[in-house]
């Protein structure tokens, strides 16, 4: 379970120091037990952020049935995926 406050807390820390391994590797230290992992926004079909953020958007995710899949219920979230908007990746 994640709850709207921690996915607050990760997107501002997500804005203010970048998403990259890292940044990943800090969230996973901070939020032990929890999945991290970043890609383009773009990168993601058919799903809506649960939070959009400035220049990223968060998604949960469900891993309980060893499968992974987006979600909207943070009660069953067993992690985030940081999706870096495109039009803020430095080219």
């Amino acid at each position: 379970m994640i709850t709207p406050r921690q996915l607050g807390d990760i997107a501002h820390w997500a804005e203010t120091h970048g998403v990259d391994y890292a940044a990943l590797t800090h969230l996973r230290q901070v939020y032990p037990g929890l999945y991290f992992t970043h890609c383009l926004d773009d990168d993601i079909n058919d799903a809506e952020p649960v939070l959009r953020g400035v220049g990223i958007n968060l998604y949960l995710v469900d891993g309980r049935q060893h499968c992974l899949r987006l979600t909207d219920d943070f009660q069953v979230a067993t992690g985030v995926v940081l999706a870096v908007a495109a039009e803020c990746v430095d080219s």
